[in-house]
């Protein structure tokens, strides 16, 4: 692996585990690292593993992590080098990649120009016509009112989506079905946009049915060099945000793979861009393909590709960064096998998502042959209300779809997390369902397939289970004498590590509860 010659120290503008993630990648190849952190971060793992740590503010993110004045001024002071946004907060934001630039720093990621086009909904997709990129029947302009809006949906025919130009994520976003639905349906998709992004242009597209979301890899570097490394299947979604991704796709044949591949490539070269990003496509059942949107960023599932192709995406990232050129061909990718990944989230799935915050009692990782888990959970732990509900990445490989998806089923079932609720059961009821086994499913279908709706007989009451390992704990510390001032958690503070024979008792009784409430 070769080691780095221009950067020495990187700053991870970012938290949770995808700071872990940069974290290792930097110390793989021998770069200083520089945390940044939130008021409710202070005891964040990748606080602790960072080589400097410096807070950045309150809680809030708009007071922390979306502060790039400060963390370019914190980068500067630290003596850094280079910062890396991970994804999400600054990570696709083009003023603060120029900021960086401006202010000597190296940002890991695409140019500012690059992040500025792709980022634009409308331009991106006057690019991607320029390269040859299928699009989907719509107009690549935004539209200037609804009564043009209502022009454009006649002619296309309905059902249509307008989408917000600067949008993501969903918002600004609405399915139109009828002429009588375009003005209500324009009036409130530009008024979300507005707030969501600061800007309310909108444009409208073909709304396509009973279609497959498939996002393709890519890497370029500074040298003109620029492959791309297989694809990923991300349909199963809700609200537009991913639960479960997978590579490769059952939807792609080799034939298929490698004509997206290539138009994928040219829209790259087409923007100009530079590091790892990632063009997102829609999939018809009559196997058409039509460009989406581009991702100017590391995406959450990048360990799916990593595991089927061998290659570390992060540190590809630093080496680009750096100046290098890429340190493989497109004839030197080879998918191996199949990976998942479950994204597990602080939520309740058996009560409409409602966030679930508190303290992680007791975390058990997963292990095992084809296991990772990429987390920032810990003991004591603590689930807020300030950031994404993406606690952890569980994912697994196996040599093909069978033995990835017994290996989830397997590494689900050993993974516990108490003291909140968590999307691990649901996770366990989607693996089990024909549709996933089939890959008969598509971005609708987790709010249209019955069988892939939250069944409440797959709960698993954690806050209970938490609350009874905590009275344990007490009634044992009591009856053997124990003593001392009540801790945190009401765990005595002489040890809250659970290393005594009377906690380990107390583990032992708590499994029992659990195993009973399954039975």
């Amino acid at each position: 692996m070769s080691k780095l010659t221009r950067i020495k120290k990187v700053l991870i503008a970012n938290r949770g585990e995808i700071a872990l993630r940069v974290i290792r990648a930097c110390r793989d190849l021998g770069v200083k690292t520089v945390a940044v952190y939130s008021e409710a971060d202070r005891k964040a793992l990748h606080v602790r593993q960072a080589d400097e740590a410096y807070l950045l503010g309150p809680a809030p993110s708009k007071d922390s992590y979306l502060r790039g004045d400060k963390i370019i001024e914190i980068a500067k002071k630290a003596g850094a080098d280079a910062i890396h946004p991970g994804y999400g907060f600054l990570s696709e934001r083009a003023n603060f990649a120029q900021a960086c630039q401006d202010a000597g720093l190296i940002f890991i990621g695409p140019p500012p120009s690059a992040i500025e086009a792709m980022g634009d909904k409308v331009r991106a997709k006057q690019i991607a016509r320029a390269a040859g990129v299928p699009l989907v029947p719509g107009i690549d302009q935004e539209a200037e009112d609804w009564q043009s809006a209502a022009e454009t949906a006649a002619r296309i025919g309905y059902p249509v989506l307008i989408k917000a130009s600067a949008g993501g994520g969903g918002k600004g976003m609405r399915v139109v079905r009828s002429a009588e639905e375009i003005q209500g349906a324009f009036e409130a998709a530009t008024r979300e946009a507005s707030g969501a992004f600061g800007y309310g242009g909108v444009y409208l597209e073909k709304m396509l049915e009973n279609v497959k979301h498939v996002e393709f890899q890519l890497m370029a570097d500074t040298h003109g060099n620029v492959v791309y490394m297989g694809e990923r299947e991300s349909s199963l979604q809700r609200r537009n945000q991913k639960l479960v991704e997978e590579a490769p796709s059952q939807a792609l044949d080799d034939e298929m793979r490698q004509a997206m591949g290539r138009v994928a490539v040219a829209a790259a070269r087409e923007v100009g861009y530079v590091n790892a990003g990632t063009i997102e496509f829609l999939v018809t059942q009559d196997r058409q393909f039509y460009f989406m949107e581009m991702n100017t960023r590391l995406q959450v599932e990048h360990p799916v590709t990593e595991l089927t192709t061998g290659l570390d995406i992060v540190a590809e990232q630093l080496r680009i960064a750096d100046g290098q050129p890429l340190s493989f061909r497109q004839e030197d990718i080879q998918s191996r096998g199949w990976s998942i990944e479950c994204r597990v989230t602080a939520e309740d799935p058996f009560n409409n998502f409602l966030p679930s915050v508190g303290t992680v009692r007791r975390t058990v990782p997963p292990t095992g042959p084809g296991v990772r888990l990429d987390s920032a959970v810990y003991d004591g732990y603590e689930v807020s209300l300030y950031y994404d509900p993406m606690i952890a990445k569980l994912i697994t490989w196996g040599s093909n779809r069978e033995e990835a998806i017994a290996r989830m089923e397997r590494a689900l079932e050993e993974y516990q997390i108490f003291g909140i609720h968590t999307t691990i059961p649901y996770h366990q009821q989607l693996l089990a369902s024909e549709p996933f086994r089939s890959g008969d499913f598509y971005t609708t279908s987790l709010e249209t397939n019955p069988a892939l709706k939250p069944d409440p007989a797959a709960r698993t009451d954690q806050r209970e289970l938490a609350a009874i390992m905590a009275a344990l704990f007490v009634e044992q510390r009591q009856a053997a004498g124990a003593g001392g001032v009540s801790g945190k958690n009401g765990v005595s503070g002489s040890n809250a590590e659970g290393n005594t024979a009377t906690e380990k008792n107390a583990w032992k009784e708590f499994g029992r509860h659990e195993m009973l409430r399954r039975v």
